[in-house]
């Protein structure tokens, strides 16, 4: 694993940087496309089991937010080692056991069905077309990052603070904002593959993985609130 990750990239490997730069690229699309596999796994356990349902609200959150910065935790640590991938599908199981509640309550729906599917085109759609902008624009996009984790954080503080107003305006502009930052957040990551700037495929993968997860989960929160039916 260690050959992959920190020599891909690498002005001084024996190969063309931009052959270099590719490579990540493709070994990152490639992760991501595997992390799709666990993360449907741990949805599909979670609404069989019903296990992510057996949590109060409160603790469910909680669960989360300490599995999730675990996981990241883990993964940064585990990122040049053998153990970087299954840690990464490990952390993309339980991201999906996490996401099975939503999707319990959306697929409940009379059209529930069919409001996952366009959530799911839609995160695709977003993926396309960052994927597209990342190859045709020629500035550095680096400097966005800061200010796109700065308003990531502003909505962890405030999709924290809103889980006890219970305010459904709020919700909405969350969501929506959440689709636009967590986009933006797919271009940069994928422009600074691009631009070697990132040479490390799971970590690469590990940001790309959390967008998509936050544009889906923003999509279908959004569709269950405005277009769904009940039975």
């Amino acid at each position: 694993m260690n050959d992959n990750t920190q020599v891909l990239g690498s002005p001084y490997a024996g190969s063309p940087v931009a052959a270099q730069r590719n490579q990540v690229l493709r070994n990152t699309y490639w992760l991501l496309a595997l992390s799709m596999v666990p993360t449907v796994l741990g949805a599909w356990i979670g609404m069989a089991s019903g296990i992510a349902t057996l949590l109060s609200p409160g603790i469910s959150m909680v669960v989360f937010l300490a599995g999730a910065f675990g996981f990241m935790f883990a993964i940064e640590k585990t990122k040049n080692s053998a153990a970087g991938v299954p840690v990464l599908l490990g952390f993309t199981f339980f991201m999906g056991l996490m996401l099975s509640r939503m999707l319990g309550v959306v697929l409940g729906m009379q059209n529930g069905a069919s409001l996952v599917m366009t959530a799911f085109a839609g995160t695709g759609a977003v993926f396309l077309g960052m994927a597209s902008l990342s190859s045709v624009i020629k500035r550095d996009l680096s400097a966005m990052g800061k200010w796109l984790f700065i308003g990531a954080i502003l909505l962890l503080v405030a999709g924290i603070a809103n889980f006890f107003i219970q305010s459904s305006a709020l919700t909405i502009t969350l969501a929506v904002l959440a689709i636009g930052i967590f986009s933006a957040f797919i271009l940069h990551d994928l422009k600074r593959v691009k631009d070697g700037h990132e040479t490390n495929y799971i970590t690469a993968t590990l940001g790309v993985y959390l967008s998509l997860y936050n544009v889906f989960q923003s999509l279908l929160l959004l569709l269950g609130i405005g277009g769904g039916r009940e039975e």
